[in-house]
């Protein structure tokens, strides 16, 4: 059962994904809950980063400070560590006590001194194309119990469930963007076809054919054919433009 604080914790995710301007914003902001998520849960202070994981590739794309995203890139730069394990095999990792675990010896030696002492791994499920990962770090020894991984992991399924919902909203606003471009690129294209059916007494289909004949011969893009020719007519050298009704 839920307690009122992931509650809380879920409702500012889902309030991230309408008050940041962009996938940046909100992953910046995922990081800083994640660490006070857990900072309340282990009473210790934690900081925490994201790691992407895509073809291969890992990079960190947002801490809660600039720590989180000095000790993330610690992992990524090995390729190896707690958070890069969680992220391939999907489940959580611990590393308790940087100074006796020798699975990481490089990672936990430049983490020593770094002033870290505990971190904790969670993969987000992020679909086919990507994973990703909650990097949890600690200046104190075994701070990560197995109730505060518990914490972690149900912090991580909210977070899961906001990003992609986040990322499928970015998706949408970019195709949107494209197709406003398209539709203002044509517009431009209509308008010239209409100028020269009315200079030549043509149908839509000989003026559009006599449009993309200058493009081939000037070796110029259609659009920009289009553009200089409506200029030239208007006297206006500004671009015309498209209205729309979002």
């Amino acid at each position: 059962m839920e307690t009122d604080d992931q509650n809380e914790d879920f409702q500012r995710l889902h309030q991230l994904i309408a008050g940041t301007a962009d996938l940046k914003g909100f992953l910046d902001g995922t990081t800083r809950y994640a660490a006070k998520a857990l900072t309340r849960a282990t009473g210790s202070r934690v900081e925490c980063a994201v790691t992407l994981l895509r073809r291969k590739r890992a990079a960190t794309i947002a801490g809660s400070s600039d720590t989180a995203i000095l000790l993330d890139g610690i992992e990524q730069s090995l390729d190896d560590g707690p958070c890069m394990e969680a992220v391939r095999t999907g489940v959580p990792v611990v590393l308790s006590d940087v100074t006796a675990d020798t699975r990481w010896p490089e990672f936990s030696h430049n983490l020593e001194a770094a002033g870290a002492r505990s971190v904790l791994g969670v993969p987000l499920f992020l679909g086919e194309d990507a994973s990703a990962g909650l990097n949890l770090f600690s200046e104190v020894t075994d701070n990560f119990s197995a109730e505060a991984v518990e914490e972690a992991v149900i912090f991580a399924d909210m977070a899961s469930q906001a990003l992609r919902l986040a990322l499928r909203i970015a998706t949408a606003d970019l195709l949107a963007q494209d197709l406003r471009a398209a539709m203002a690129r044509r517009t431009v294209i209509d308008l010239a076809s209409g100028v020269i059916m009315s200079q030549n007494r043509c149908s839509q289909e000989d003026a559009f054919a006599l449009l993309l004949e200058a493009s081939q011969n000037r070796n110029q893009k259609l659009h920009d054919v289009a553009r200089d020719m409506i200029q030239s007519v208007s006297g206006n050298t500004r671009e015309a433009t498209t209205h729309f009704d979002d």
